[in-house]
C-alpha cells in the first residue's frame, strides 16, 4: 500500500512541475487583419507561442539566423533569442523569458507577447483572439494610413492598398536606404503599354497616404526596357523619381526585388486590398 501511495504522489508531483504544450486555434489579428498560419498556435506556461514567421513578416522585423540563435532587428531594436534557452538579449541587456523558444515540426516557436511588445506593439487577448496593434508609422510627423501601389500591365493596370504599419515602414525604408546618387532625368521614359528598348518604363508608383488619403511621400520606379543591343548594358537598370523633389535617383535591382518580396508577403497575409483592376 505504501508503494501505491508513493507512486500516486510521485505522479502528482510530475504533473505539477511539468509545463505541457498544447495546440490552440486562437486567432491573431495584427492591425485589424486576421493572420493565417499554416500551423496552429501553441500555449505553453500560459504564454501564446507563435511561429517566428508570423512575427518577422507582419511586424516588419528583419531575421538573421546563426547556428542555434536568431536575431530580430527593426530600427533601433535588436533581439537575440537562443533555442531552448530562456535568456534573451535585448539591445545588449540580458532578460529572462517565461518560456524558451523551441523548434517543432520545422517551425520555430517564440513567445508572442514578448516579441511584439519589444517592437513597440500592444497585445491584448479576449475571447480566444490575440490582437496586436503595431506602432504607427510616421513620415514627417504625419501618421501613414496605407501605401497605395499602382502598376500597369500590357493592357490595363492595378491599384492596390497595402496596410499594416510594419509592411509600410519596411517598404519605405527600402526606398530611403537604397536611394543612390542623384542623376539627370533619362532622355526617354514612359508609362505606355508598349515601351521601346532603351526607354525607362514606369513599373510602379508607391504613394504613402495619410488618414484623409492625401500623399505624404511618393516614389515612382522606372526600369530599363532591355534589348539585344550591347550598348544598353552600361545604362542603369532601375531608377526612382521623387515627384515632390523633382529629382531622379539611381536604384538597384536587389532593392527592387526586396520590395516585391515584401508586397507579396503582405498580399499572402491579407494586408493588400485591390482598389481597381482594369486588366482584362
Amino acid at each position: 500500500m505504501k508503494k501505491v501511495i508513493l507512486g500516486i504522489l510521485l505522479a502528482l508531483n510530475l504533473i505539477n512541475i511539468s509545463t505541457p504544450t498544447y495546440a490552440t486555434t486562437n486567432q491573431i489579428t495584427i492591425d485589424g487583419i486576421t493572420i493565417a498560419s499554416d500551423v496552429n498556435l501553441e500555449v505553453k506556461n500560459n504564454r501564446t507561442m507563435v511561429p517566428l514567421r508570423v512575427i518577422s513578416e507582419n511586424l516588419g522585423a528583419n531575421v538573421n539566423w546563426s547556428d542555434s540563435q536568431v536575431t530580430l532587428t527593426k530600427n533601433d531594436m535588436k533581439v537575440i533569442l537562443k533555442f531552448n534557452s530562456n535568456k534573451v538579449v535585448k539591445n545588449g541587456k540580458t532578460e529572462l523569458l517565461d518560456v524558451k523558444p523551441y523548434i517543432k515540426n520545422n517551425r520555430t516557436f517564440v513567445p508572442m507577447r514578448f516579441i511584439a511588445e519589444s517592437f513597440g506593439s500592444n497585445v491584448n487577448y479576449k475571447y480566444g483572439i490575440v490582437t496586436v496593434d503595431t506602432k504607427p508609422f510616421i513620415i514627417d510627423s504625419v501618421k501613414v494610413k496605407a501605401l497605395q501601389h499602382e502598376y500597369h500591365a500590357t493592357m490595363g493596370g492595378i491599384i492596390q492598398e497595402i496596410k499594416g504599419h510594419g509592411y509600410n515602414e519596411a517598404i519605405y525604408n527600402v526606398f530611403i536606404e537604397n536611394k543612390g546618387s542623384k542623376i539627370e532625368a533619362p532622355a526617354n521614359y514612359t508609362w505606355m503599354s508598349h515601351p521601346s528598348p532603351g526607354e525607362y518604363y514606369k513599373s510602379g508608383q508607391y504613394d504613402f497616404i495619410d488618414q484623409e488619403g492625401n500623399s505624404i511621400a511618393r516614389f515612382d520606379m522606372y526600369t530599363l526596357v532591355q534589348s539585344f543591343d550591347d550598348n544598353l548594358s552600361s545604362q542603369p537598370q532601375v531608377l526612382i523619381h521623387v515627384p515632390t523633389e523633382h529629382q531622379w535617383y539611381l536604384f538597384n535591382e536587389n532593392a527592387r526585388q526586396a520590395m516585391d518580396t515584401l508586397i507579396d508577403r503582405a498580399f499572402a497575409n491579407g494586408f493588400v486590398t485591390v482598389i481597381s483592376n482594369t486588366i482584362p
